[in-house]
């Protein structure tokens, strides 16, 4: 058990506030970025096309510490842990500022992800074990609202910042709100640590982090990198042998980073195949669609960025109707027919043209913003529901580890799409451009659409009644 501390009245008020500003950050973070892409490229002499790299360091740099993330809270203390993460986030702000290169970028985001990956869990394990469980609703309700402000105002203030100051600032935000955030945390966060010593997976958490290094980069490969095809299959062909060597081994040992028996659980196995599928298309959104609006379409930065609000709004409000509609229908009619939705609206976004009415535009991407958002809900909801106590920190670790390795996936598979529709097309005039981005959305949109018959393979019955155990865990 953990070690427990009697929280003071001014700590208890102030701790959740601290949690929530880490949150913000990485939630700003995470939307911000996309709509800065073509104005950074531009200051760098790169080909806005081919800059998913930045997105990607990111992700990939969150999924493979988020593992290691509970151990290394009980090990050091969350005290230390969660300074440091803020600390390591805004260092690494500062270094995406000052790069004057694409892969001094890459490399900051690095530093940044290192943080990001720590602040997200680490918050959360801060208030599980510094409140008790009747408290435990209203304080997680708190934190998790500044999560969902992040995406609404992210594409709006990167748009303006870009259009009005510099790409820079989008980082340098970042800075006083960390000062904040490292000052609050050693006046308020307990130091938190568990009473016993566990044993860490090393060889498993090295192999199952190299297959989803090799795997990306094999991705990465066929678009930014443009990698050799054999360098490309030596690469997909290592990344799965690593996965292979981690599955055959965690089947018998003591303590795996992910127990295989996780998967003799149906709703579990479904789940997290499913949303390793399906965001390969919606994690492709974000990316393209403020692209599509700026170079194809010739958008400003801060027309794109609020073209980007009816999506987040629209998002938030599905929220609330998620819950309802699953207790109606269950799981496998509402994530059936919702991806195989999700996949049509995606492949519409190919119809998208100069022509196209603005308002019908918007419209189109609140209609994928709600369908988006009801995924994320349903998935995340099916894949934990049916988990008993002793399995659901496991699984919820590996549902956010599977969930930003398909994002990340998602953003490579949708450049390298990208990228080689655009080399087809030749590249010259906005129309050959354009040509590239529809191709783009109907392939993505084929893709997710695909996912529908994992969730096929759900019953009828499975999840008809939502019980407590539910996490939506977006990022």
């Amino acid at each position: 058990m953990p070690n427990r501390v009697v929280l003071d009245a001014k700590t208890a008020r102030w701790l959740p506030w601290v949690v929530a500003i880490a949150f913000f950050m990485q939630s700003l973070d995470g939307t911000i970025l996309n709509t800065a892409l073509p104005a950074m490229a531009e200051d760098l002499a790169e080909n806005p096309l081919r800059m998913q790299g930045v997105i990607i360091a990111y992700m990939l740099t969150v999924a493979l510490l988020i593992p290691a993330s509970g151990w290394i809270a009980d090990r050091f203390g969350t005290k230390k842990i969660f300074f440091g993460a803020i600390m390591l986030f805004s260092i690494g702000s500062l270094l995406c500022a000052l790069s004057s290169s694409l892969s001094m970028l890459v490399g900051a985001r690095v530093i940044q992800g290192l943080g990001g990956a720590l602040m997200l869990p680490v918050g959360r394990l801060v208030v599980l074990r510094a409140y008790p469980r009747s408290e435990l609703v209203r304080i997680m309700g708190f934190i998790t609202i500044p999560g969902l402000l992040g995406p609404l105002l992210g594409p709006t203030m990167g748009g303006w910042m870009v259009q009005y100051l510099t790409w820079h600032w989008i980082f340098l935000i970042n800075l006083p709100v960390g000062m904040i955030g490292c000052y609050a945390v050693w006046k308020f966060i307990p130091d938190l640590r568990g009473s016993e010593r566990t044993r860490f997976d090393s060889l498993g958490f090295l192999l199952f982090g190299a297959a989803m290094v090799l795997i990306t980069i094999a991705m990465e490969g066929l678009g930014e990198l443009h990698l050799p095809h054999l360098r490309v299959m030596l690469l997909l062909f290592g990344g799965m042998a690593c996965l292979a060597a981690y599955w055959l081994r965690a089947g018998h040992i003591e303590n795996p980073l992910f127990s295989p028996v996780l998967f003799k659980t149906r709703t579990f196995a479904v789940g997290i195949l499913g949303n390793l599928f399906a965001r390969l298309g919606s994690g492709a959104l974000p990316f393209l669609v403020p692209l599509l609006l700026q170079i194809a379409l010739g958008y400003s930065p801060s027309q794109a960025g609020m073209s980007m609000l009816p999506l987040a709004a629209a998002a938030m409000v599905a929220k609330s109707v998620a819950r309802p509609l699953i207790e109606r229908l269950g799981y496998r009619v509402v994530l059936t027919g919702n991806t195989l939705l999700l996949g049509m609206m995606l492949a519409s976004m190919g119809l998208v043209s100069e022509q196209t009415p603005y308002p019908l535009l918007l419209a189109m991407l609140a209609v994928l913003g709600a369908i988006n958002s009801l995924q994320f809900t349903a998935m995340n909801t099916v894949t934990l529901i049916d988990l008993d106590d002793a399995q659901a920190s496991s699984g919820n670790s590996l549902l956010s580890v599977v969930a930003q390795l398909a994002l990340s996936l998602g953003v490579a598979c949708a450049g390298a799409l990208l990228g080689g529709f655009t080399a087809q097309a030749g590249n010259d005039g906005v129309n050959t451009v354009l040509e590239a981005f529809q191709l783009t959305f109907l392939t993505v949109g084929i893709m997710a659409m695909l996912a529908a018959a994992i969730f096929l393979q759900l019953s009828p019955k499975d999840g008809k009644r939502v019980v407590s155990r539910e996490h939506d865990i977006e990022h």
